[in-house]
């Protein structure tokens, strides 16, 4: 395979690491060896840059050691060595130390890349409360009387309004600050991020007690959401003073509102994480939420800019960056974590029953019934127990449910069995209506030969399906609830005015892969008291998926499957994701993919169904134009064009195509 498709850094990822040195305090040159040893470890891992905890060079603990000259020449002696060592190392990083500047001392962060200090942020707001006593040593930032100093024999840019550009990895623009500017209400990092930063770095020491750990955790996850950056933080660890305190080392990592790296707390020795954050989809979030650029235009200020032509390594083994130190989640509209899942599915399934039930409320009295086709399929199931449970929000009886079971040429026993049986466990009204004459009559009115199974042959039994539902609802007084899903939409798995159509669609915002998640949920939760409800759902799940619009096998099997159509629907969600969320090319997504997989799926899979996915999502746009209401449910988006998606039915996919064919097939 193309070295460049593998290599990650072509693909929108900057690799950064948080590092923890153990500290010996009031020792910098002990110090610069430690933060040597885990920076070299980083550096090795292919970190492209890396933070290292406040005050780092000196230990934070060290109190009125701060006011010695001994200290402090040392400090700038251990900087010099650092510096020196890492002169041929393509790496930026930044390191804690204190430094006089204009007549006072600063707590620093200072910014270093091939020998050379690029830029030096002070402390902005030395905390002087409870354990913390900062005021005694340091002067905050703003009050500093010079933007310059002289360090390692250059001049210097000094301030919390610099940032570093690196030019050889595409959208890094590095803002630094010290632990308690995190902390306050409006941070320096915010401001730096309005005025153009997209990676935040935080040099803190921050003693540990009792919750910090996961207050600290919200604080990275908030920072990197609202300001739509990557947030990195590294605490002081082992060494540090146990006098009146006690230390964790704690190292995070938060890209967009999530916490996508850590580092092992309590560690002896020095410890760090490497981690792969998302440039491109960040500046592509930057670019669509338009009132982060409205604050942006409100609260941004002039910031110094240094540009650093950083340079590739020769020596580095280039094979670190073909591998995506990240993981990327195989089903990103369902988490992997099971508590996250577990409240993922609860808030989806009620707020599609929720939506239905508030659309039973404004219909008149004598019309709110709900009449919905049932195939023992995974849609119309979810249809279905989100209907039931609407009905026992409003304490209406479930009979006013009506599920239609339409045996066509393609049902089969068991699936016929499981809709009739989910039915009647829910205690919803079944009633069944064959459409094989329907279907019958309408082949010979057009003179189509029905042993012709084409797409002629499955759109008349969808056609009358959907004509019978609605001929139901005007008789009996009711609205048609849809049945169909987002994959199906992005994919046009749908007949146009068939199951395409319907009164209301509740779960026209929901993928394929998170109904068969929510299906699994409600047998264990919802239904757990209802155990033949909570059978015949886990039964659904084992059934394969299929429209049932072809003829069966002669042992009765059903041969009309969908993925072999139109492709693995965990893939299709994955492409429709990535491609609506964050717009990322054919190439991006197929290289992502390879690495969510984990194996499952070969590069040549990938690329052949994500060019049916292209040519499926642009050809059935005229679809998506004119689908009925139905809630948006994720952050993922929906397809409604009165909602998230507005796009030309007649554009054309060319450039899409052209990119996807360029990836490697093996």
């Amino acid at each position: 395979m193309e070295p460049a498709f593998l290599d990650v850094r072509e693909h929108g990822y900057a690799r950064v690491a948080v590092c923890v040195p153990a500290v010996r305090l009031a020792n910098p040159k002990a110090n610069v060896e430690a933060h040597l040893r885990v920076l070299r470890e980083a550096y090795e891992a292919g970190a492209q840059y890396a933070v290292c905890p406040e005050l780092g060079l000196t230990g934070y603990s060290a109190g009125d050691l701060f006011f010695q000259e001994t200290l402090l020449r040392a400090a700038q002696d251990a900087l010099a060595a650092l510096a020196a060592a890492t002169q041929g190392w393509d790496l930026v990083f930044s390191a804690g130390m204190p430094l006089k500047a204009g007549g006072g001392l600063y707590n620093c962060a200072v910014t270093l890349y091939r020998g050379r200090a690029l830029m030096v942020a002070p402390k902005a707001y030395p905390p002087n409360y409870r354990e913390f006593y900062e005021m005694r040593w340091f002067q905050p930032g703003g009050d500093a009387r010079v933007n310059e100093i002289e360090l390692l024999g250059e001049r210097v840019p000094f301030g919390t309004d610099v940032l570093a550009r690196l030019q050889g990895v595409d959208g890094f623009v590095l803002h630094t600050d010290v632990c308690e500017d995190l902390w306050v209400p409006i941070p320096p990092g915010t401001i730096a991020a309005l005025s153009g930063a997209t990676v935040l770095a935080n040099l803190s020491a921050s003693n540990i007690t009792v919750g910090k750990s996961g207050y600290r955790q919200e604080l990275v996850a908030s920072s990197s959401a609202k300001n739509l950056v990557v947030q990195l933080y590294s605490a002081a660890g082992f060494g540090e003073s146990t006098a009146d305190l006690a230390w964790d080392g704690q190292g995070i990592v938060g890209d967009r509102g999530e916490i996508v790296a850590e580092t092992e707390r309590f560690v002896t020795g020095g410890t760090f994480t490497v981690v792969d954050v998302d440039l491109s989809a960040l500046t592509t979030d930057r670019m669509r939420q338009t009132s982060w650029n409205q604050n942006a235009a409100v609260f941004a200020q002039p910031m110094r800019e240094v540009v650093v032509p950083t340079e590739r390594d020769p020596g580095r083994d280039e094979r670190v960056y073909q591998s995506l130190a990240r993981r990327i989640n195989p089903l990103p509209y369902a988490p992997a974590d099971p508590h996250q899942l577990d409240d993922r599915c609860r808030e989806v399934f009620l707020i599609l029953a929720s939506s239905v039930a508030r659309r039973l409320e404004s219909l008149p009295a004598d019309s709110r019934r709900i009449f919905l086709g049932v195939s023992g399929g995974r849609d119309s199931t979810l249809a279905l127990i989100v209907a039931v449970y609407a009905m026992d929000m409003l304490k209406k009886p479930r009979s006013d449910v009506w599920g239609i079971t339409m045996p066509g040429f393609g049902t089969s026993d068991r699936t016929y069995r499981v809709a009739c049986d989910l039915t009647r466990s829910l205690g919803a009204t079944l009633q069944e209506i064959e459409i094989k004459d329907v279907s019958n009559s309408v082949f010979a009115a057009i003179g189509h030969d029905p042993a012709m199974e084409d797409l002629t042959f499955e759109n008349v039994q969808a056609w009358a399906r959907k004509y019978l539902l609605f001929s139901l609802t005007s008789k009996h007084k009711g609205f048609d609830l849809g049945t169909g899903d987002l994959s199906e939409l992005a994919l046009g798995w749908t007949t146009y005015g068939g199951d395409h159509m319907s009164h209301y669609a509740a779960s026209s915002g929901v993928p394929k892969t998170l109904v068969s998640q929510l299906i699994r949920w409600a047998a264990d939760v919802v239904f757990k008291d209802e155990p033949p409800v909570a059978t015949v759902l886990r039964e659904v799940l084992a059934i394969p998926i299929s429209p049932e619009l072809r003829r069966l096998s002669p042992d009765g099997e059903i041969t009309h499957l969908t993925e072999a159509a139109v492709g693995p629907y965990d893939l299709n969600d994955f492409f429709l994701y990535h491609f609506s969320r964050f717009g990322f090319g054919p190439r991006r997504i197929a290289r992502m993919a390879l690495h969510a997989f984990e194996g499952r799926y070969t590069i040549g899979e990938i690329r052949s169904w994500l060019i049916v996915f292209i040519q499926r999502f642009f050809a059935n746009q005229f679809k998506r134009d004119c689908v009925p209401d139905s809630p948006k449910v994720g952050s993922g988006g929906s397809l409604s064009p009165r909602g998230d998606w507005r796009m030309p039915p007649d554009a054309s996919p060319e450039a899409w195509l052209a990119e996807a064919e360029s990836i490697p097939e093996q």
